[in-house]
């Protein structure tokens, strides 16, 4: 049954404009992107089959151009759509930061992070500089590395702290191919930053790990040294 038959309660677009967007499944936002389906597949269908294909919709965003374009049913102009809808989050994200939304929230922190380094396809570690009110003065990637591991120099990222006059700081680098999960390595780097930051009168607010299907606190999950 073609979605315009459906009932107006369960169309995703009118759902959404009824409900709001929390009550809508992965699967119906990203049919309201992909507008249509196929000949065999309403839209809702194709999205679940991409959906299910790459195992996440992070997974699906965040895959090579050349994979999803090789999925039956996607061309350049849906494939389009999803980016720009990936990229309006992103924008979206950064607009409310510049404009002077503090950092006060992890899950707010986690969000933005994960934007930024989802369709990383290295792990990188990036560092945020914030002022005493938590506002971002500054987001970089500053090292990049391989699909498994990334060298971090400490002396360079207090180096960039003190260049951009930060006086709390959040770490954050990605895993990948698997989830949040913190290294014996991770936590090193975490604790010996820490330590640097202290001697410095910087403070380290938290440590975000955006993993495959997952983003990972160390603060708001109580690990070493913040718990």
């Amino acid at each position: 049954m073609a979605i315009k038959d459906w009932h107006e309660d369960d169309r995703p677009r009118e759902k959404l404009l009824k409900f709001g967007a929390a009550h809508l499944s992965d699967a119906e936002i990203l049919a309201i992107f992909l507008r249509t389906g196929t000949q065999s597949q309403s839209a809702i269908e194709l999205a679940r089959h991409l959906i299910d294909q790459f195992g996440s919709l992070a997974e699906l965003l965040a895959a090579p151009q050349k994979t999803v374009l090789a999925c039956h049913g996607i061309g350049p102009a849906k494939y389009a759509q999803i980016l720009a809808s990936l990229e309006m989050g992103t924008r979206y994200l950064d607009s409310k930061l510049k404009t002077g939304q503090a950092l006060g929230r992890s899950q707010m922190v986690k969000d933005y992070i994960s934007t930024q380094l989802r369709g990383e396809h290295r792990e990188v570690f990036a560092v945020l500089c914030l002022d005493n009110a938590l506002n971002l003065l500054n987001f970089e990637i500053l090292f990049t590395g391989g699909i498994s591991s990334c060298s971090v120099c400490i002396k360079h990222v207090l180096r960039h702290a003190l260049s951009h006059a930060a006086s709390q700081l959040i770490i954050a680098h990605n895993h990948p191919h698997t989830d949040a999960k913190p290294s014996a390595a991770d936590n090193l780097l975490t604790y010996e930053l820490k330590k640097a930051c202290d001697l410095l009168d910087i403070s380290l607010v938290d440590h975000i790990i955006v993993g495959r299907n997952n983003t990972l606190s160390y603060a708001e999950s109580n690990l070493i040294p913040f718990g």
